[in-house]
């Protein structure tokens, strides 16, 4: 019979399988990526390195806390809710959302229009900040919530100047149609993206919520590169053609501010 271990010597013991339990984890987590979402528990072991009984407990465990999600209907795994919501109240410590805060208090009183601010995380873009200037206001985007980078103003505007790896990665995951004019023919959406980087903006025309249009502009880092975007969001009843037209040197300018304000340096 061994003797029993000090109370000292059982608590190192208990931290170090704790810290070995976070460590599997963390590789489970690793495993996943934008472009493999769902996997299945083989994957996930062979990738992990992690033998199939210890992965099928982490990966119990790590569903339990909502950090991962299993498909009823083939078994799969990925990323749970609770992970996003995690990222996203990191992204809330970011200088990006403490330098964009009044400027898209600013834009949204003078619009009189919703601001929403959007990061792309490398396939969608996720709304991390949105400024009302009264409480009347279409759906739109609510802040934390994931959507398609092709179809929104927010991610078209950070879409469009991505690597073109980048660009064919999201066209080849599938343009669904949200709405009649969602841009679904990938010839087109390459046009438009295009557009898009010569203009210096981003229209939304219903594209992605029937009743909604925006105007919105790229956000780069300190390196000059596009990640972000700030957008003016409302009503297709409010947002007409020459009100879009009248806010987009105003978008542009904003989003260039917050630019700089985060350390981009444009040359010349």
């Amino acid at each position: 019979m061994k003797p029993d271990l000090p109370a000292s010597a059982e608590r190192v013991a208990d931290d170090k399988s704790r810290i070995q339990s976070i460590g599997k984890m963390r590789e489970i987590l690793g495993c996943f990526s934008t472009v493999d979402r769902h996997l299945s528990l083989a994957e996930i072991g062979k990738r992990s390195g992690l033998p199939r009984p210890t992965a099928h407990r982490m990966l119990s465990a790590l569903r339990e806390i909502g950090f991962i999600e299993q498909d009823a209907r083939n078994g799969n795994y990925s990323l749970g809710i609770g992970l996003f919501e995690l990222g996203s109240l990191a992204l809330s410590n970011m200088d990006l959302l403490r330098e964009a805060k009044p400027f898209m208090d600013r834009i949204s009183r003078l619009a009189g229009e919703s601001a929403h601010l959007g990061v792309f995380n490398g396939y969608e873009v996720i709304v991390v900040e949105r400024e009302e200037p009264t409480e009347r206001q279409a759906r739109a985007l609510q802040p934390s919530e994931a959507s398609p980078a092709y179809c929104t103003g927010v991610g078209k505007a950070t879409l469009a100047f991505q690597r073109p790896e980048i660009i064919e990665r999201v066209i080849t995951g599938g343009l669904k149609a949200y709405t009649n004019h969602t841009i679904t023919a990938p010839d087109i959406l390459r046009r438009e993206l295009a557009t898009i980087r010569e203009r210096g903006y981003a229209l939304d025309d219903c594209e992605h919520e029937i009743w909604v249009r925006c105007v919105a502009a790229p956000i780069r880092n300190a390196s000059g590169h596009v990640f972000a975007a700030l957008s003016v969001t409302g009503g297709a009843d409010r947002m007409t053609d020459k009100k879009l037209s009248d806010l987009a040197p105003l978008v542009v300018q904003t989003a260039d501010t917050i630019s700089r304000q985060i350390g981009f340096q444009p040359h010349g």
